[in-house]
């Protein structure tokens, strides 16, 4: 029977239907009585079946017109239960008006009792349907607690309308079962009241909470989630062991609705949330609105952001460069699904093939250039030296030169931390092709006449154009630490770090390409733009966080070990060079590095030079080549150690 009534199969509407029209029935009966003493003879004496006929036909139809039989009852809520209050007292209203004007006058009666008989039912009807809902609810609740092995509980950051449906997503989940323990909210108006029968808590009793009832989770919305009290709860949740899950914002819910398919566990891109950034949009539209732009690296972290981010600014085309053809055909079905209009062009080139990138420009005419195409693990390139100069210097240079060749308004590359007091040849290649970009810049203005830069360039400033833009690790990128801590995590550990003291400044994609749109519209030609990384993090921290935001225990549940420093591994990461100064600018967290210039001609000659020691593939004298140039440059637990004194001698 239990089964047969309390199945997970909702029942039919016109079962509904008749359950709410016998409740109807029967309250009109007891109002009827009550207003007639409960002399039972009145019902046989007179035309009481009549009114009765009346009332029920009315009130159905009415709730078949509201449609009040079409809610599964053990999901009804307080929109429900105030649609039933509507129904009832229009239904009382129809009914009263249609005794007074038309059965009454007919009948010839002159009743005393039909106001009497409409106010209690009236009351007693509503009360009856809603306490008839509120107690199936309850009951499903009940027995699903008793049939639940595995229930989860859960608190839930907020107490606004919002956290509720939250809640309602919840009790209304099929797949699991959860069990709501109470609200946590920092306004002190909402503590200790109950909302919905679930008391609202201070953040301060979440550990009360964690003890008292083992809650497992906190479910907080993901957006401001750098709110002071929003912030805490996490933290506090994070070295409980309470998972903490977020929703999305309630413009991205399913026809207004949350499903619990839409949450997710937090990441640690989420606790690093900053404050929004501001940008200059109306600069950034300016520079790039109707016009060419190409776009190196594209199907790579940043790359692939910039392409995002981008389209929003209304191109006349952009072209994506790249020469990794899978990660290329998977973002193009992601802008043909999310972008299906985009005026986009792939062309699969590599930038050391300066033939093929002549082809790109001739083709089509790019106007800005987003240069984020670069060979960028350190371990990797210690390893392969001719590859890094290969693709982060000459694919560097290639690209500038062509650039400056087809009159491009501006050339923005992408650089990094590492470029500064290098000590690995990935860094020390990305300074060579940032001192190659900047002299090239300053060549134009030192070098050539005027009208001859206007007629290379076509610039109304006179030149192309060629900014740097410097910052740090960002997270979730191809090779970045967080998804190996987190596929690590997934098999159970251990987590493999490189030394208990490495920090590492970080930065999230999304801001990292908003400010690089920011720099390249603000961009004057000849700047090193560096952007506000915020502090330090130490690597070994964001472990034991990412561990914590599983649900786990560092050490007990998931180990940490320390496997050295890798080849061309520093500690601390610099986003200045000793001999450098900042230069503030318009944007906060942008800021212009005062790097001592080089000039063109010598630059040039000694990247030719590591060029052509290059062809010869002998390692040793081409990472020498690179400390001569750029003599910051001293290795790190590496086999070219031995270079730094030979050079210093």
């Amino acid at each position: 029977m239990k089964k047969l009534l309390f199945c997970d199969q909702a029942h039919s509407r016109w079962l509904v239907l008749l359950i709410d029209l016998f409740i109807i029935t029967w309250a009109f009966s007891i109002s009827f009585l009550i207003a007639h003493k409960f002399q039972y003879q009145e019902i046989f004496q007179s035309d009481f079946t009549i009114f009765l006929a009346t009332y029920s036909a009315v009130t159905m139809l009415i709730f078949v017109v509201m449609r009040i039989h079409t809610g599964i009852i053990r999901y009804s809520n307080t929109e429900d239960i105030f649609r039933i209050f509507k129904a009832v007292m229009l239904s009382s209203i129809s009914f009263f008006m249609i005794s007074k004007l038309l059965i009454i006058p007919y009948l010839n009666y002159h009743l005393k009792w039909l106001n009497i008989i409409s106010i209690l039912n009236f009351f007693i009807a509503a009360s009856l349907l809603i306490v008839l809902r509120i107690m199936v609810k309850s009951l499903f609740a009940y027995l699903k607690d008793l049939e639940s092995e595995n229930i989860e509980n859960v608190i839930i950051y907020g107490s606004d309308k919002k956290a509720i449906l939250i809640k309602q997503a919840f009790e209304f989940s099929q797949e699991k079962q959860y069990k709501i323990i109470g609200f946590v909210d920092d306004y002190p108006d909402r503590i200790n009241k109950n909302i919905e029968q679930i008391k609202v808590y201070p953040s301060s009793a979440i550990e009360f909470l964690r003890h008292k009832y083992a809650v497992e989770k906190m479910v907080i919305m993901d957006d401001h989630l750098n709110e002071d009290g929003k912030k805490n709860a996490v933290e506090k949740c994070i070295n409980l062991g309470i998972k903490v899950i977020s929703v999305p914002p309630s413009t991205q819910w399913i026809n207004g609705r949350l499903s619990l398919n839409q949450m997710r566990d937090l990441k640690i891109e989420d606790l690093l949330q900053r404050d929004p950034i501001i940008l200059q949009k109306d600069n950034i539209f300016r520079e790039l609105s109707g016009k060419r732009v190409l776009i190196t690296g594209a199907a790579g972290s940043i790359g692939s952001e910039i392409v995002r981010q981008l389209l929003r600014y209304n191109p006349e085309l952009v072209i994506l460069c790249d020469q990794a053809e899978t990660p290329l055909h998977e973002l193009q079905l992601e802008i043909e699904d999310y972008f299906s209009k985009a005026p986009t062009k792939i062309f699969m080139a590599n930038i050391q093939n300066a033939k093929r990138l002549k082809t790109l420009f001739s083709t089509y005419k790019p106007q800005v250039v987003f240069h984020a195409a670069a060979f960028k693990h350190v371990p990797m390139m210690e390893n392969n030296p001719a590859e890094a100069i290969l693709t982060n210097v000459l694919g560097t240079k290639n690209l500038a030169d062509i650039s400056l060749e087809h009159k491009v308004e501006k050339f923005i590359m992408i650089s990094t931390d590492k470029a500064v007091n290098p000590t690995n040849i990935m860094g020390a290649s990305k300074r060579l092709a940032e001192m190659y970009i900047q002299s090239l810049n300053f060549h134009q203005a030192r070098e050539l006449p005027l009208d001859e830069i206007y007629q290379i360039s076509g610039s109304k400033n006179g030149h192309t154009k060629f900014i740097t833009t410097r910052f740090g690790n960002v997270l979730g990128s191809n090779g970045s630490v967080v998804p190996r801590f987190k596929e690590q995590i997934e098999k159970g550990g251990p987590i493999t770090i490189t030394h208990p003291q490495i920090t590492r400044f970080f930065m999230t994609i999304p801001e990292s390409v908003q400010l690089v749109l920011e720099a390249s519209a603000m961009g004057n030609g000849g700047e090193i733009f560096i952007f506000d990384m915020g502090k330090p993090i130490k690597i070994f921290d964001m472990a034991v966080n990412m561990i914590r935001l599983a649900g786990l225990t560092p050490d007990k549940d998931i180990k940490i070990i320390y496997t050295g420093l890798r080849p061309g591994e520093k500690l601390y990461e610099e986003l200045l060079n000793k001999e450098e100064s900042v230069i503030p600018t318009y944007h906060s967290k942008i800021k212009i590095s005062k790097v001592i210039n080089c000039h063109f001609y010598y630059v040039k000659k000694v990247i030719d030079e590591l060029i052509e020691l290059n062809e010869l593939d002998d390692n040793i004298e081409m990472v020498r080549k690179m400390k001569e140039i750029v003599p910051e440059f001293k290795s790190n637990n590496s086999i070219y150690n031995k270079l730094d004194k030979m050079v210093m001698n």
